[in-house]
């Protein structure tokens, strides 16, 4: 997606040990009328999917999903990274390794949002080493729903999430693949 690999370029900062900051525009403050076409861009690309849930991540995933939600017209569920007392009754669980944190977390889904009816679109903003993606897999298939597909903002071809993901038979769609050379020089090869 060119609006978006346009943004990368302009705002986007890399730092050491592979991080990719878009906090001006994509997590952190984020760009709606930017949002709005990456949204409209994941409608196009999965078009004629059938897809009854969308599925993210607390925090960074929850806006782009509610946007692309507006194409599909179907409910936004996010994953939750810690325990509450409003989390009541059974929940779906999965172990996730947050590379840019560097921590374990235990994400949760009640059960009562998703089911085997389901049809589930995965989003997020990064597919790094796919640790969180191969969480909400885990957590749709406790569900015995099926993952209709991956929606990707930025993906780091420099590390093996998107490898592993596609080797599993997932529809991953990634608006931009990014790498990064010896000399630290972002280049895109989608």
């Amino acid at each position: 997606m060119e609006l978006l690999k346009e943004r990368i370029l302009r705002d986007g900062v890399f730092r050491p040990n592979g991080i990719l900051k878009v906090d001006s525009f994509l997590n952190h403050q984020m760009d709606i009328d930017l949002i709005n076409e990456i949204g409209r861009e994941f409608a196009r690309r999965f078009a004629g999917t059938k897809v009854t849930k969308i599925l993210t991540i607390e925090a960074s995933g929850i806006g782009i999903a509610c946007i692309a939600a507006q194409y599909f017209h179907v409910p936004v569920v996010f994953a939750k990274k810690v325990k509450s007392k409003n989390l009541d009754g059974d929940v779906y669980t999965a172990n996730v390794h947050s590379y840019t944190k560097g921590t374990d977390y235990i994400i949760r889904v009640a059960q009562r949002f998703i089911d085997k009816k389901d049809h589930v679109l995965l989003i997020d903003d990064f597919l790094a080493n796919g640790r969180a993606l191969l969480g909400l897999i885990e957590i749709t298939r406790q569900a015995g729903a099926k993952v209709a597909g991956a929606g990707i903002c930025i993906e780091k071809g420099f590390q093996e999430g998107g490898k592993i993901i596609r080797n599993m038979g997932v529809n991953l769609q990634s608006l931009a693949i990014v790498n990064v050379d010896d000399e630290g020089n972002l280049e895109f090869l989608k």
